[in-house]
């Protein structure tokens, strides 16, 4: 017989071997591959998720060498970073270092807006882009050119935007109406973007040219240095580094705006590549942003598949009594112990491949679920063959892992000593110095698990604490309607007439912004005493007379517009963020400078949150601009049901705004949205924690069936002495309780010092309350109390004369 027919022979005999042991011992099979098979698909979605993330923006084929231009400003000492730019920064880029750039473009906000063939109308978001997006951002052309953004009057769509449209007509050189207002004919057909791309969103592109000529204020915009609102892409030339370019063009905007020279402003380049795990900047340093989350998940990703793994670790070393004769039987009859080794380990590597199976079904079944909670759009990557290879071996690293300690403990019982009898093997040596290391590895189970439970516990007091964070206007019963066609502009007035006299609206105003945003702001304001360091930086936002009644919001000193005022017209009601700013003591009164006009300070409102509910409020003033306004906002009548008042409001719009569908938006909604990433977060938390108790408790189990079974004896012999079936429970429990009080001890530091690091990231935040920890400890000593108690009465009702028969 040949060597290697001997080895497949060896191979099969184990391979039948692990089979036999498997479902000889159903139950602890059962729950080995369960507990395995939960490790594995934890592991297995957390790893599909940091993928999806560290492959962000990958779609784009130059994406390693594409960057938008931000700039960092330094005043009192303290530097802010900025995305948006200077128009004008554009044209000295390309006219002082074309040479350093292949592509540079300007791009607008990504907003709604209204596309329409004939009868057939949909809203979707798109973006104004200069020629060279296209080709910087190697979008997939399905259909016509890339070329066709150099006319003012051409579009390009999104092959969903494009069925959407046309159905199965080629829509090669046929016309858009947008917004109601201006026909585009199609030259381009780009396969959509995919959902981890920065510009995902982005469902039609239109020209720049008709940008700046359809608003007034970026045609202005195109000689000012000092309005920063304006998104700027490159894409360097092949034989330049980023470093090397920004060094370049550091000074360029204190060279061009020698006002603006006293704040240092610094011009440098952000890789594509960092913009989505590198987003939060901290005194001009990209500090935090998704990484941190990335690396949070990948860390409980691999914890969770250890504590499987210690699972696996425990349950089979509890199982060693009964294994210790057929060790000593193999030694005996010439076995060597490498031997001994692999037969364990091929058990250890079947079972691991029973549960790597049961955990593909269990990630096919909860990825839906899991790409909801996570926004994501991940797609099963088994439809992919290059995939199963990692995945096998994903599999065989964690059978090899969980199979580690229990192949090197059992194979090296003496067989002398392992044939002696089920009895006397529990006072071998090798039983006895094998407690320490599954007492600590169960330590370090409930240590990870109590950690995650009380930083789950943390993340959802700090989102309820947000939540709880006053609003500063009213949210019920207010909704805003965009006014993104000129037929809402032209008829403004007469519209909100209209909607009054439905008695479904009991007040309506417009602005510039959103209710719960502050989409622009101005660095040149000043007032008395203002420091000539101070950047003056100040978020500006048009309303109508009526904007404060209509959204609700608190005044606290002055007074509000009024439409009785001849002077409101160059009044200013500013929030209390912008009275600290400013340094005002007495503010109502105050005269403010703003380009070249000279205004008053009539109001403080308390203030609104406009940006994220976690950190600081913007400084702004709302001046009365009604010619700003992009929006539209409705005060329901409470006394009218919300669904009748909305049929009442419906045909008024269709009235004034025939070509467009009534589109709106309730902002209590759109203030919910504010906390989606947050919760998220803590939704994640929630089912990774679960699932670790889950796990630990499995744990747990074995090590309790495990001294169950080792002191049998003994609790038969404390039976016939007379104890009772509570001293026993009693007995049995608290060294487990024990451990897990050290779990305690040690996870309860862990946990403070890493929650307390996290929570310094938000600057409106939780206290870290004591009765976390102690929920977190009282639930953990109760559901060890509820795991061990079924072993522990198991062995307390066990008959003595069963126990004691083999003496």
């Amino acid at each position: 017989m040949t060597h290697g027919s001997s080895l497949i022979d060896m191979l099969q005999n184990y391979i039948k071997i692990a089979f036999r042991n498997l479902t000889k011992n159903r139950t602890y099979s059962a729950i080995n591959i369960i507990g395995l098979s939960v490790g594995m698909a934890t592991a297995l979605l957390i790893s599909l998720w940091m993928w999806d993330e560290l492959s962000f923006n990958k779609y784009h084929e130059h994406y390693d060498r594409i960057a938008r231009v931000m700039q960092h400003q330094t005043y009192a000492g303290i530097t802010n970073t900025s995305t948006a730019t200077p128009l004008p920064m554009r044209a000295a880029l390309q006219s002082e270092h074309g040479s350093d750039f292949k592509y540079i473009a300007s791009s607008s906000r990504t907003e709604d807006r209204i596309l329409a063939v004939g009868e057939k109308k949909i809203s979707r978001k798109g973006n104004c882009v200069e020629p060279d997006f296209p080709f910087m951002m190697s979008l997939r052309i399905m259909k016509g050119t890339a070329t066709g953004l150099d006319n003012p009057t051409s579009a390009m769509l999104s092959e969903s935007v494009a069925k959407a449209l046309f159905g199965n007509e080629d829509p090669i050189n046929k016309t858009i109406k947008v917004d109601n207002k201006n026909y585009f004919k199609i030259t381009g057909i780009y396969e959509d973007l995919p959902y981890n791309s920065e510009f995902r969103d982005v469902s039609f592109l239109l020209p720049w040219k008709y940008f700046v000529e359809e608003e007034p204020w970026v045609k202005r915009s195109e000689t000012n240095w000092g309005n920063n609102s304006f998104l700027l892409l490159v894409e360097i030339a092949p034989n330049t580094g980023f470093d090397q370019v920004s060094a370049k063009i550091e000074k360029i905007k204190a060279r061009h705006a020698k006002e603006e020279a006293r704040f240092n402003p610094k011009a440098f380049l952000h890789p594509m590549s960092r913009w989505h795990l590198y987003s939060e900047w901290e005194n001009g340093v990209a500090v935090r942003g998704r990484i941190q989350f990335v690396w949070l998940f990948g860390i409980i990703g691999a914890f969770v598949l250890l504590l499987a793994c210690i699972n696996f670790m425990n349950l089979s070393t509890a199982r060693s009594q009964k294994r210790a004769k057929e060790v000593g039987i193999r030694k005996a009859v010439g076995s060597l112990r490498s031997q001994l080794i692999a037969q364990f380990f091929s058990e250890s590597i079947m079972m691991a491949m029973f549960a790597f199976v049961v955990a593909l079904l269990v990630v096919q079944l909860f990825l839906p679920w899991f790409n909801q909670v996570a926004d994501k759009q991940i797609n099963s990557p088994w439809d992919n063959q290059r995939t199963w290879l990692p995945g096998l071996g994903f599999a065989l690293m964690t059978g090899l892992l969980a199979g580690s300690y229990p192949a090197i403990y059992l194979s090296r019982f003496k067989p002398v000593s392992a044939l002696t009898g089920s009895g006397s093997s529990v006072k071998l040596r090798g039983f006895r110095s094998a407690a320490l290391p599954r007492q600590t590895l169960v330590i370090l189970q409930f240590t990870v698990s109590i950690t995650l439970v009380i930083g789950t516990l943390v993340v959802l007091r700090q989102i309820q604490h947000a939540k709880n964070r006053p609003v500063g206007f009213d949210r019920s019963g207010l909704l805003s309607v965009a006014m993104n066609t000129p037929d809402l502009q032209v008829h403004s007035q007469a519209l909100c007439q209209d909607l009054l006299r439905t008695g479904a609206a009991v007040n309506t105003a417009k602005s510039s912004s959103p209710t719960a945003e502050v989409w622009s702001s101005d660095a040149s304001f000043s007032w008395p005493g203002k420091d000539p360091d101070q950047l003056g930086d100040l978020g500006t936002v048009g309303v109508t007379y009526a904007y404060g009644r209509t959204v609700g919001w608190q005044l606290k000193q002055g007074r509000d517009f009024s439409s009785d005022s001849g002077t409101d017209r160059l009044g200013m009601v500013i929030n209390e963020s912008a009275v600290k700013y400013m340094g005002l003591k007495e503010a109502v009164g105050t005269p403010v400078q703003w380009n070249g006009d000279k205004y008053t300070i009539i109001g403080i409102i308390h203030d609104v949150v406009t940006g994220s509910p976690f950190m600081p409020i913007q400084p702004t003033v709302y001046m009365l601009k009604e010619d700003w306004a992009s929006f539209i906002h409705i005060r329901l009548n409470p006394a009218v049901p919300t669904r009748e008042a909305l049929s009442r409001l419906e045909p008024v719009f269709k009235k004034y705004n025939p070509g467009s569908p009534f589109a709106y938006k309730f902002a209590s909604d759109e203030y919910d949205r504010k906390f989606q990433a947050e919760e998220r977060i803590g939704q994640l938390s929630t089912a990774f924690a679960s699932l670790a108790i889950f796990i630990s408790c499995l744990g747990l189990f074995g090590l309790a069936s495990f001294f169950a079974e080792q002191r049998q004896k003994e609790i038969g012999i404390r039976k016939v002495l007379g104890a009772s079936v509570a001293n026993l429970w009693q007995m049995l429990s608290k060294d487990f309780l024990v451990l897990v009080m050290i779990a305690c001890l040690i996870a309860t530091p862990i946990a403070y010092y890493l929650m307390h690091d996290w929570l310094q990231h938000y600057t409106y935040r939780a206290a870290l309350s004591w009765w976390i920890f102690a929920a977190a400890i009282f639930g953990a000593l109760a559901i060890t109390l509820v795991t061990v108690s079924f072993q522990a009465v198991k062995a307390a009702l066990l008959n003595p004369a069963k126990s004691l028969q083999s003496e």
